[in-house]
């Protein structure tokens, strides 16, 4: 099977300065997603795959040119893909067929891997391509459960004070329709349906689950400090979560001689 990684950051950041190629934990943000890659790769050697970075950040560039972990092919975002109301699934389309154009071959599945999660596991990207292939979906996609539910424990002003996001008689949250949030961590599509320049939502999606307590939104600074506390924990006490950032480490070592 021919797989494209796809890695998609705009330059700039309104809520984090630079979110994108800041250090976590001491390493640049995107060897996270460039270490987790590398040792999914060693593991499937049985099919071919593309890595590719979408990007008008000339600090991002550099990062994935230098990158010890593995070979990715560079991608300068047009400017007309380049404003934060531009759909990511546009971008991704764009990296797809630039990609087929340069290599003259043609995808089975693009899996986007989002720059801003740092915690995911290697396990986590083997489920995601695995489900993809199993059920031909035409997005697959990371959640994580739900901690409100708009049908029980949600509420939105209105013009007579506040109500249920969703009008219901549940008096318990287990009555109330299972609920998952999407983290934006993974996504696994099928290359006919990007280019129909769909939204993820409106055609046959599937799912898989990852642990909520891997993944915060990095809109504020203080969520990005605090997913670093999140991280040191983690990686002292879960070997699966450890593994990508020990490989960094490992790597880093190797490289410095």
């Amino acid at each position: 099977m021919n797989i494209l990684m796809t890695i998609c950051g705009r330059a700039g950041s309104k809520g984090i300065p630079e979110k994108n190629i800041r250090d976590f934990l001491g390493y640049p943000l995107p060897y996270y997603t460039f270490s987790a890659i590398e040792l999914y790769k060693k593991s499937n050697k049985e099919d071919r795959i593309d890595v590719a970075v979408n990007t008008d950040s000339e600090k991002l560039i550099e990062i994935a040119k230098n990158n010890p972990f593995v070979d990715v092919e560079i991608i300068v975002r047009e400017e007309e893909l380049g404003g934060d109301r531009v759909p990511k699934p546009a971008v991704i389309c764009s990296t797809l067929v630039k990609m087929e154009d340069r290599f003259q071959t043609h995808y089975d599945m693009v899996v986007d891997l989002d720059l801003t999660s740092p915690l995911r596991k290697v396990e986590d990207i083997v489920h995601l391509i695995e489900k993809q292939k199993a059920c031909h979906a035409d997005v697959t996609f990371s959640v994580t459960d739900s901690r409100r539910n708009p049908y029980f424990n949600m509420v939105m002003k209105t013009e007579h004070g506040y109500k249920k996001v969703i009008a219901s008689d549940f008096v318990a949250r287990q009555q109330a329709p299972e609920i998952f949030d999407m983290n934006a961590s993974m996504y696994a599509y099928r290359p006919d349906f990007l280019r129909t320049q769909k939204g993820v939502l409106d055609g046959y999606c599937e799912v898989i689950m990852m642990e909520d307590t891997g993944i915060l939104d990095l809109d504020h600074i203080n969520d990005f400090e605090l997913m670093q506390v999140i991280a040191k924990y983690l990686f002292a006490t879960r070997i699966d979560f450890a593994e990508i950032y020990e490989n960094i480490v490992a790597v880093e070592k190797r490289e410095k001689g």
